[in-house]
């Protein structure tokens, strides 16, 4: 009885060591981001721990998959506003951009209607410029 209370304890400690990562970073984390964030304040959370609470949080709607072109998915906060991202180049970390690319129906040819889209930037975030100067 003691032993099933301590690993409900762990479990719990670990989850949030996973959500506070989310909420720390503000931005799109792929797994491996999650693990070394989380490993902050629960060292004993394992990669397994990391996919199965990820997609625990997706389940329950608290985190959506972010699906990058030729990209591993990434996962961030649900509920936001509309938004695209940013992918560095170098450290291949993602950011989120605030807001949408203004009347991009008007570029569409004529005839078309366009249902949803999808925008990602390239370039080097501000950590990586130093490197590329």
């Amino acid at each position: 009885m003691k032993l099933k209370s301590t690993v409900a304890t762990r479990n719990t400690r670990q989850k949030d060591a996973i959500r506070a990562a989310f909420v720390e970073t503000g931005r799109p984390l792929s797994p491996e981001e999650v693990l070394s964030y989380a490993h902050r304040t629960a060292a004993d959370v394992s990669i397994a721990t990391v996919y199965r609470n990820l997609k625990m949080l997706v389940e329950e709607g608290w985190l959506i998959a972010v699906q990058l072109p030729g990209e591993p998915p990434r996962y961030e906060l649900s509920g936001k506003e509309h938004h695209h991202h940013f992918l560095c180049d170098d450290c291949r970390k993602v950011y989120e951009l605030e807001g949408c690319v203004p009347a991009i129906e008007l570029k569409l040819p004529r005839g078309f209607r366009a249902f949803s889209h999808d925008l990602l930037l390239h370039g080097i975030c501000p950590a990586c410029i130093p490197k590329h100067a």
